[in-house]
């Protein structure tokens, strides 16, 4: 067989499994919606079909770590990446593959099979009376899982290797790797001393491969498994942990509703929900300068409180918005500006994934998060709308007012046509968490219902959206929980090598004020959101923040929203700024790299003033109650 022929048949399985999570996806949406109907509406329930939600939950990320693999959905920090060759990009990709994710696998594959034969000879069953009972076969997912995931990565290898056309420049690299291999492992065996602190190398290697391109969840369980191996302060026992604590991820009831509401999310930008607000908005703004502007700021709002997605978002209003307004005058850097600024609302107006993993990172309610996010979010699109009033204001060739002869009261009923039904939706998947009717998992699956029922409405429900929604829900589920494993194997030797205690140490002795540490805390998490995406900032520095925020005695619910406004500001700061990436992509050659950089510093700038308004008036957050 051809090594071209076998990559084909390892991605077949890699395929078919996405399929299965994807159409586990729709399952567990109907799922949890009718487990919620029949609880609330008619005292009913059952503890076997929770559990068996949860079951589901696990088997959709479990299933697309491969085929997030095979699609290359796993993240990686791109600043020099995108430069590469494609030959060294393929050499990356090999050693990503060699290096990090397959002595990872192979580890966690030998302590997930201790971990399942140990549940299979006790015959587990469930804690809970009525529960299921063989619980060995859902542990026995992660077998399944990261067997998937060894065959998609020897698959990438083989791609990657067809790719170099110079084999011998590939060899002399993977020579170079195994002298460094033998030279680090001649120091360990002799027993010489680190240089520096293991904890600080360990993230200064992070580092380095995060910024060479390498993907960032392999990155953190590949270093994690290397400091392993070469440090006696930590064994490979502590990897024995490890498919416990993914177990535990598994039996998280709450990160349940991060696919549900990307599920929501992706049913709705395929519904033109979007482009409906957007056309309508901005002729009920039209005689004002700088309406089309304002009407992206609220269509953002309106997006980030139904969707969340900001991709999504930004790419929508980028396709829509941005040739509109430069039809009409607006000044191309306030144009780009507004679109990225608006399109990543949806990190924080709820319902947020961001408010959703730092709910569960930092142990709080996530109903609790997302009452407490409502004011700070409404209070950036204030600021947004009076920045572009007053610089429209001041400088009236930036944002001229556009002339329509369409009279005013078609545009306002077309205008309440448009914006009613998301309204709606936003009230009853908001409003049953406020309320403490439902949690965020099971409003997800009602705010899944509620999506599908608009798209029909708008006559775009059709099989291939359903598709396309369950498919992308896969991938990016997928690709959040593999950097949540990732994170979880850093943090473990991360605490073994004693950086917890060494970060409580400084924080609380060397520091010993709270408002000090409150400011590193922000200014760091600022300056990490240059170059790495939320995710890694929420799963690896969060943690290690958390005990120290205690030992201060502050509110951890007004903390986790100063975190969340801090990380919005990841996708507007240049180098890495998602938002920035979707904007150039999705607009093309319709407007140059360094016009939306500068179109983004005014708006950065609000962020912080933002943040700094809650740090003064912390009480904002509790208008909604606590």
């Amino acid at each position: 067989m051809k090594l071209t022929d076998l990559s084909y048949s390892l991605d077949r399985f890699s395929k078919y499994s996405g399929y299965i999570a994807a159409v586990l996806v729709v399952v567990l949406s109907l799922l949890v919606a009718y487990d919620a109907a029949v609880r609330y509406l008619f005292s009913a329930g059952s503890v076997a079909l929770q559990e068996l939600e949860w079951h589901l939950f696990d088997s959709i990320f479990l299933l697309g770590l491969s085929y997030a693999l095979k699609h290359d959905k796993h993240v990686r920090v791109d600043i020099f990446f995108e430069r590469y060759s494609v030959q060294t990009k393929a050499i990356v990709q090999i050693l990503s593959m060699l290096l990090l994710l397959i002595p990872f696998s192979l580890f966690f594959l030998n302590d997930a099979l201790d971990m399942t034969y140990q549940s299979y000879i006790q015959r587990e069953v469930s804690s809970d009376p009525g529960g299921l009972t063989h619980r060995y076969l859902i542990k026995s997912m992660l077998i399944v899982a990261f067997i998937l995931l060894l065959m998609q990565a020897i698959s990438e290898v083989v791609k990657a290797y067809h790719k170099i056309e110079n084999k011998t420049f590939l060899w002399l690299v993977l020579g170079v790797v195994v002298f460094f291999g033998i030279g680090v492992y001649a120091l360990w065996f002799n027993r010489v001393a680190f240089l520096l602190d293991p904890v600080f190398l360990m993230f200064a290697l992070s580092f380095i491969l995060l910024m060479v391109g390498f993907q960032v969840a392999f990155v953190f369980a590949g270093s994690a498994l290397f400091f392993a191996l070469i440090s006696d302060e930590v064994s490979l026992q502590t990897f024995q942990m490890l498919p416990y604590r993914t177990y535990g991820i598994m039996d998280n009831a709450t990160l349940m509703a991060v696919p549900l509401f990307v599920f929501m999310g992706l049913i709705l930008e395929k519904s033109k929900m979007a482009e409906g607000l957007m056309f309508s908005l901005g002729k009920l703004f039209r005689n004002l300068r700088g309406g089309l502007a304002i009407s992206v700021v609220i269509v953002g709002a309106i997006l980030a409180a139904s969707t969340g997605i900001v991709g999504a978002s930004v790419v929508m209003m980028s396709l829509i918005a941005l040739p509109l307004m430069l039809k009409h005058g607006y000044s191309p850097s306030l144009a780009a500006g507004t679109i990225a600024a608006s399109g990543t609302l949806g990190q924080l107006i709820p319902p947020s994934v961001v408010l959703i993993v730092l709910g569960d990172q930092m142990h709080l309610s996530v109903g609790d998060l997302f009452r407490a996010a409502v004011v700070p979010g409404m209070l950036l699109v204030v600021l947004y709308v009076l920045y572009i009033v007053i610089v429209s204001w001041l400088k009236k060739d930036i944002a001229p007012a556009i002339v329509l002869d369409e009279p005013y009261s078609a545009v306002l009923k077309t205008a309440a046509r448009e914006i009613i039904s998301p309204l709606l939706l936003i009230g009853v998947v908001l409003g049953s968490i406020f309320a403490g009717i439902a949690s965020a998992t099971e409003s997800a699956a009602i705010g899944v219902l509620g999506a599908m029922a608009l798209s029909a409405g708008k006559k775009t429900f059709s099989y291939a959206l359903l598709r396309y929604a369950s498919i992308e829900t896969v991938k990016l589920t997928a690709m959040i929980f593999m950097i949540l494993i990732g994170a979880t194997a850093f943090s473990l030797v991360f605490n073994e090598l004693g950086g917890g205690d060494m970060a409580l140490e400084f924080f609380s002795q060397d520091l010993g004020d709270k408002w000090m540490f409150i400011f590193i805390t922000m200014a760091a998490i600022f300056i990490l959101g240059f170059f790495i995406d939320f995710i890694e900032i929420a799963f690896v520095v969060v943690p290690i923040l958390v005990p120290v925020a205690a030992s201060f005695g502050i509110d951890p619910v007004w903390f986790a929203v100063l975190i969340a406004m801090n990380l919005q500001s990841s996708f507007l700061t240049p180098p890495f700024g998602f938002a920035l990436f979707y904007l150039k992509g999705a607009a093309g050659d319709k407007i140059g790299t360094g016009t939306i950089y500068r179109g983004v510093v005014p708006f950065i700038l609000l962020q912080l003033l933002a943040l700094l308004i809650i740090v003064v008036y912390p009480d904002l957050i509790y208008l909604f109650g606590k």
